[in-house]
């Protein structure tokens, strides 16, 4: 059984502020006791983006990284570069965006390094020999840190379920190409509900999708064999006319991510670090360049050793939340009900948990304490 620290958001004077739990939760969850002197620390992130701003406040980061640096640590903020087309698809439009949402030096008192570098072409092969992949791609830097903490802002996701500590690693320690490799399906366009906006055509990275005429009408059609099935189409289709056609594809996706997870910690299982912030629990990730409404309120923040453990408790506390009304979550509003299966009932959430557990990557028994 893993230990989980939690701090909740109530507060009376300084002692109770978020940043001075942020600390309280570094210590209490050992975290310095795993940093040596020298260490080269990533500090994994998820910088929003642009149009968003439900991601983790640089402030919170700031916290982070004066302890490691009290431990004798040499810390570094972190992340990796998108494979859809968006802001942050190149080391340059990537670094640009963390500015501008304040990771920048005088804020957070380190450096800023996208990890898979300029292109996403800096990456190593990491061998895991699980049941999807014998090597997963881990960008470089993270595979050369010595320890990390890994920062993640628990939230729903259109494809994984939800996303929490596991998703921050396995997604946000890959190159694109890795990134690829655990998408590897390919979505469907449904020609009845199709209706021609070519919003699909404008977002794909890879101009796979295009239109295609069918009888008097024409219809958003993609080429499978250009596709990388990054789902960049499936999330901006107004009319939720583009799916994966095989349920099983999402849970073979999940525990794809799974294993990505367990290989981005690989050399330094008993050197990493997490953090799971429960606020803004929105609908979607952070990737959308928009915050959608939250759905249970702020419940507060944990730490642990374990990814398994965190997750499976961030999940449980969320699910013990009176859900809103008027926000995306159309179901299971009663504590105690699955809001993540409220927001999408064919959510496969529980896989990564699940896998996660029966590869090695953590427990899903965990020992939840106040701090």
């Amino acid at each position: 059984m893993s230990n989980v620290y939690f701090c909740d958001f109530k507060a009376s004077d300084f002692k109770d502020s978020k940043v001075e739990k942020i600390k309280r939760l570094f210590q209490k969850a050992g975290f310095a006791k795993f940093l040596n002197k020298d260490d080269l620390t990533a500090i994994k992130i998820h910088f929003g983006e642009r149009g968003n701003d439900a991601y983790i406040n640089p402030v919170f980061v700031r916290q982070v990284v004066d302890k490691i640096k009290e431990a004798g640590a040499k810390p570094f903020v972190t992340d990796t570069n998108t494979l859809y087309s968006g802001e942050r698809h190149n080391s340059v439009d990537h670094l640009t965006v963390a500015l501008e949402h304040g990771f920048n030096y005088t804020v957070i008192n380190a450096p800023v390094i996208i990890a898979d570098g300029l292109r996403s072409k800096n990456f190593r092969n990491v061998e895991i020999d699980l049941k999807h992949f014998k090597t997963a791609k881990i960008a470089a830097d993270i595979v050369d840190s010595d320890s990390m903490i890994v920062m993640s802002h628990v939230k729903g996701h259109p494809m994984a379920g939800f996303g929490g500590a596991v998703k921050n690693l396995a997604m946000g320690c890959a190159p694109a190409k890795g990134k690829e490799d655990q998408h590897s399906f390919r979505p469907t366009v449904d020609t009845q509900k199709c209706i021609a906006c070519g919003k699909c055509i404008k977002v794909c990275p890879k101009e796979a999708i295009s239109y295609k005429s069918y009888g008097s009408s024409k219809k958003a059609f993609i080429d499978k064999n250009i596709c990388i099935g990054c789902g960049q189409c499936v999330s901006e289709c107004p009319v939720k006319a583009i799916s994966i056609e095989d349920e099983n594809d999402l849970s073979k996706f999940v525990e794809r991510i799974a294993e990505y997870a367990l290989a981005s910690v690989k050399g330094k299982e008993e050197k990493v670090g997490y953090i799971n912030f429960l606020m803004n629990i929105t609908h979607d990730c952070d990737c959308f360049p928009f915050s959608d409404a939250s759905i249970v309120p702020d419940i507060g923040i944990l730490a642990s050793t374990d990814p398994i453990a965190i997750d499976m408790a961030s999940v449980d506390l969320i699910n013990q939340q009176l859900g809103f009304e008027g926000t995306r979550l159309k179901d299971n509003h009663k504590p105690g009900c699955d809001k993540f299966a409220g927001l999408r009932p064919d959510n496969h959430g529980m896989v990564q948990i699940n896998y996660g557990e029966e590869i090695g990557l953590g427990s899903k028994k965990y020992k939840l304490i106040k701090v």
